[in-house]
């Protein structure tokens, strides 16, 4: 369980194939205190440290993981937001987010508001997912309040904090990203369908 709150970046030092599955080596400031078997939210996506060793740590994505995920994209040296799993008793400053990624969406407009940005990302609507106005969404694992929803697109305000701590400053249009939707209205909206 995480909150989407994002602790440090970390960069990509290798990417190796195993059979289907991806072994990723992360250089990063937090993985000095790092255990084996840890979850660690790597753009969203809740991957388990298998390796640590000097300050980088490897994770493995099976290949469910990797079809529905950016991670198919990945290359060395990009950079990742990271966030490792909530303790007990913290203050969830997010929202309740589970590491599990929904889909992918695409950056479709960057617009600049004097020291924020707007960010607006497409998705695909046939997959259910939605979104509600000041509702909760998890782009690439940081948890952000949706402005202008739609059927399938919605746009996300930035502080330039976040800017500056999260790979969000390297998001040009076409970017595509990891999307986890609240998982209270996914909930409620399974429950809609059912009983249509």
């Amino acid at each position: 369980m995480f909150t989407g709150i994002i602790e440090t970046l970390g960069s990509i030092q290798e990417l190796k194939k195993d059979n289907d599955n991806l072994h990723i080596t992360v250089k990063s400031a937090i993985t000095k205190e790092l255990k084996i078997d840890q979850s660690v939210a790597h753009n969203g996506v809740c991957l388990t440290v298998v390796h640590i060793e000097n300050d980088s740590y490897t994770v493995t994505a099976i290949q469910e993981t990797i079809h529905k995920t950016t991670i198919s994209d990945w290359k060395t040296s990009d950079i990742v937001n990271l966030e490792r799993a909530m303790k007990l008793g913290d203050r969830l400053d997010g929202h309740i987010v589970q590491g599990h990624v929904d889909q992918i969406a695409v950056c479709k407009n960057i617009e600049e508001a004097n020291g924020s940005w707007y960010f607006t990302f497409e998705y695909d609507a046939s997959l259910n997912n939605i979104t509600i106005e000041k509702g909760s969404v998890t782009v690439n694992g940081v948890s952000l309040t949706v402005v202008n929803s739609k059927t399938n697109e919605f746009s996300v305000a930035i502080i330039p904090y976040t800017y500056e701590h999260t790979n969000f400053n390297s998001f040009v249009l076409g970017t595509k990203v990891n999307l986890e939707f609240d998982v209270i209205g996914k909930y409620v909206a399974r429950l809609h369908n059912l009983h249509q």
